[in-house]
């Protein structure tokens, strides 16, 4: 059945190959939804880790917190997000959104060797800016997985459900945090509250780990991915080395401006820097399909990135202090000493 309506759609008939899509359209909008999901997921545990810091900073200051933070958008413009990043990831290709993972993976790799500031500003900051690139790496993988696979449109509706029970979950965490976590936690009857209280340090690291994990299967996808598109090892190398340069100049270069700018300038400037490089790149090795999908991994980037500045400002404004709970599960501040 949805072969035959698959089949209705438009096709290379009508359309020129390099505008048509390269997987069922069914497909790529449920590895689009799955993928902003994942976006949600990281965005909504990102946010609850923030409040959280600054419920205890205020509390160790003998104030009230400032509530500089949001606890993210909701109702139509939430919505109005989510559906342009879920639709984004739907129709950027498979191809692109290897390359978009290779990039990434590189630039973290690279950042954390030379990284000059305190580990957990560069996490915090890291994790703010892989929102898309997180999208594209579950989607990329998910292509990659169910490549063939008889039932592929069961699968991936069975992972879209489970990911949109997540996301509806992580969103709920952050309304109870954002509402009831001051007073609960003063209280003592609340175990969502109570558990955080005791362990919500951790979960910094484990998005770390939820992220790096899903890094480390994208890219291996995304090597199969783009090899897939090669017919000899000579038209692999000759696309191979100048992306190899390429991105290697780039993060050389966006180490240097790291230095010079803003916190929040340069992670915008980061993303405007990595990707026009990548377009410029598809322009003398790529395809004109590839062109017009990172022109949409733009879009894609700044619906994820604007709604978030409030965090970036928090991830780059970060005081050096780190909090310890001792036995009597109370946050207590230590100062790191440069």
């Amino acid at each position: 059945m949805f072969s035959f309506l698959t089949s209705l759609l438009p096709t290379s008939y009508f359309l020129p190959r390099w505008l048509t899509l390269d997987t069922n359209p069914l497909d790529g909008f449920l590895q689009g939804l799955v993928g902003a999901c994942g976006t949600s997921v990281l965005v909504s545990l990102l946010r609850v880790h923030f409040l959280l810091e600054e419920t205890w900073r205020a509390k160790e200051g003998g104030s009230s917190p400032a509530a500089r933070l949001r606890t993210g958008q909701s109702g139509l413009p939430g919505l109005f997000r989510f559906s342009l990043v879920a639709s984004v990831l739907a129709v950027v290709g498979s191809r692109v959104a290897a390359l978009v993972v290779l990039e990434f993976s590189l630039r973290a790799v690279s950042g954390l060797v030379t990284a000059g500031q305190e580990p957990k500003t560069f996490l915090q900051q890291l994790l703010l800016q892989s929102q898309f690139s997180v999208g594209c790496a579950l989607t990329c993988s998910l292509h990659f997985l169910h490549e063939g696979a008889a039932q592929r449109w069961l699968c991936l509706l069975l992972a879209a459900a489970l990911s949109w029970f997540l996301s509806r979950q992580a969103t709920k965490l952050l309304h109870h945090v954002s509402a009831l976590y001051d007073l609960h936690s003063s209280q003592g009857y609340c175990g969502v509250c109570i558990g955080l209280l005791t362990s919500g340090g951790s979960l910094l690291p484990l998005l770390a780990r939820a992220v790096s994990i899903t890094f480390f299967v994208a890219v291996l996808a995304a090597v199969s991915i783009i090899n897939q598109q090669f017919l000899s090892a000579t038209e692999a190398l000759r696309f191979w080395t100048p992306l190899t340069i390429c991105y290697t100049l780039l993060v050389v270069y966006m180490q240097e401006e790291q230095h010079r700018l803003p916190g929040s300038q340069h992670l915008l400037n980061t993303v405007v820097v990595r990707l026009g490089g990548l377009m410029v790149l598809m322009l003398t090795v790529g395809r004109w399909a590839d062109v017009l999908h990172i022109s949409l991994c733009f879009l894609g980037e700044a619906s994820c990135l604007i709604p978030t500045m409030d965090l970036l400002d928090a991830a780059s404004s970060e005081n050096g202090e780190e909090f310890c709970v001792d036995k009597d599960h109370r946050r207590r501040p230590q100062r790191r000493h440069k």
